[in-house]
Formats: C-alpha cells, sequence, structure tokens
C-alpha cells in the first residue's frame, strides 16, 4: 500500500474510507448488512471462500471479508474505472484479489472471468440500476457461476409499492438524520465525485466513468419478494430476504 501511495502520490486508503462514509451517509446500517452476508458466506461456505464482488466498486465487499476470513480469496468485477481504480490501488500486492472489468450488461461479461464456479457471489448497492429485465437475465448468468450449495447475495434497496404510507414515513424520517449529517459536514455522492474529479490520477477515470454511467441511473428497485421470485426462477433452489431495514434488504439465494 506504502509503495502505491508513493508512486502515485493518491493515499488510496483514505478514498476507501471516504467512499465508506459517503455510503454511510445514504445508509447507517450498512455495516449490520455486511456483517449478516459475512455470517451466511461462514454458514455456507466456511472460513475460505472463493468469491465473487459482483459490480465491486471500491472492493467494499472484499476488504471486510479479508479481514474476516484472512483465508478467503476475491474476484472483484466493475465497469466504473474511477472506483476500480481504487479497488486496484487500495489491494495492489495482495494476491488474494482479482479485479476484471466487464459490463454487467453485456451478454458475454462472464467470459472475462477467471475460471469458476464460486462458493458464494455477492454485491451490495449496485444493481438498483439496472431495470427488472436485464436484472432478472442477470440474475440467470449468476446461477451459473455458483456451487451447488453455494449462495447469492444482494443487499440493496428494495421498495414495496403495497405499503406507500410506511414507504413515505420511513424515507422522511431518514432524510432528516440526512439532511442532519450533511449539515455537520458529511459528503454526499455528488460532493464525492466532485473531490475525485479534482484528483490529479483519479480525474481521468473519473470523466470516462461519467461518460459511461451519466450523473447517475436507477432501475426499478423491485421488492424483495420479486427479488427472491426471480431468482428461484433463474435456477436458485431456495431464496428469501435473510436481514432487512426499513428501507433496503439482504436476499439470500441458495443453489
Amino acid at each position: 500500500m506504502a509503495e502505491t501511495t508513493a508512486t502515485t502520490g493518491t493515499d488510496w486508503r483514505a478514498w476507501q474510507e471516504s467512499w465508506d462514509r459517503q455510503q454511510e451517509w445514504y445508509m447507517p446500517d450498512r455495516e449490520e448488512r455486511f456483517g449478516v452476508m459475512l455470517d451466511m458466506v461462514e454458514a455456507f461456505a466456511g472460513p475460505e471462500p472463493r468469491i465473487l464482488d459482483l459490480a465491486c466498486g471500491t472492493g467494499s465487499i472484499t476488504d471486510r471479508l479479508l479481514k474476516r476470513f484472512p483465508g478467503a480469496r476475491s474476484v472483484g468485477v466493475d465497469l466504473d474505472p474511477a472506483l476500480l481504480a481504487i479497488a486496484e490501488g487500495y489491494f495492489a500486492g495482495d494476491e488474494r484479489v482479482t479485479f476484471v472489468t466487464a459490463d454487467l450488461k453485456d451478454p458475454g461479461w462472464t467470459e472475462a472471468l477467471p475460471s469458476g464456479p464460486y462458493d458464494a457471489v455477492l454485491t451490495a448497492t449496485a444493481l438498483h440500476w439496472l431495470h427488472s429485465e436485464p436484472l432478472a437475465t442477470l440474475y440467470g448468468q449468476i446461477a451459473g457461476l455458483v456451487v451447488d450449495g453455494g449462495v447469492f447475495m444482494n443487499a440493496d434497496h428494495m421498495k414495496d409499492d403495497t405499503t406507500p404510507r410506511i414507504n413515505a414515513a420511513e424515507r422522511a424520517h431518514r432524510h432528516t438524520g440526512m439532511d442532519a449529517a450533511k449539515a455537520a459536514g458529511a459528503l454526499d455522492w455528488a460532493d464525492w465525485w466532485a473531490l475525485a474529479a479534482k484528483d490529479p490520477v483519479l480525474a481521468e477515470p473519473t470523466a470516462r466513468r461519467f461518460e459511461i454511467y451519466g450523473e447517475h441511473a436507477d432501475g426499478d428497485t423491485p421488492s424483495a419478494r420479486w427479488h427472491a421470485e426471480t431468482l428461484r426462477a433463474a435456477g436458485f433452489a431456495e431464496a428469501r430476504p435473510v436481514w432487512a431495514s426499513p428501507s433496503d434488504a439482504l436476499v439470500l439465494a441458495l443453489k
């Protein structure tokens, strides 16, 4: 890590931690759901799993995985050049980690991966930018990447449209807390990317990132029930939420 920092002049650990703080502004219970995710990895795959960190971003899942399970191995896949730059800088020299650049909407994206299958495929706060139809297609591809008895877990925004008053009250309460944190100096999504655009090393990949994605893309954010039913239809034997907050859920599917 020190060699990478000295070479580039960029503090990758600081960028990794800054990303975590920005994400926590939106999800104060983010660490709790990571903890449950890793509990379930251990339950199904033991302490030395081989995992695919799907839409890995800066490697938030991989970071927590390796701290808890030093014998684990991780393949991170993403398309975002700026977040991948941070991930590659942060994990530089760690032979347990491999990163792959691929577009999950490309029908052939799995061909870029190292040989599988994987004990677990994990993703968090990433797939909500896909609409339901391409997400269902992706779930079918993921089913083919998991060993028998292995798991897929998706932690993300999963909105239940059958409870509009609950949704409105939860959102108002959550945003009151977010506003207070912002007034105290917390960075939001736009603030964080504005800083990345000014960094000498991240400026160019950040510009490419916005060429790829635009400002921000949001999909349908279907309910946890939809995710579970779609995962079963995609080839998983069992699927259900194993954790939930008022706004998010963690759905686990067992192969």
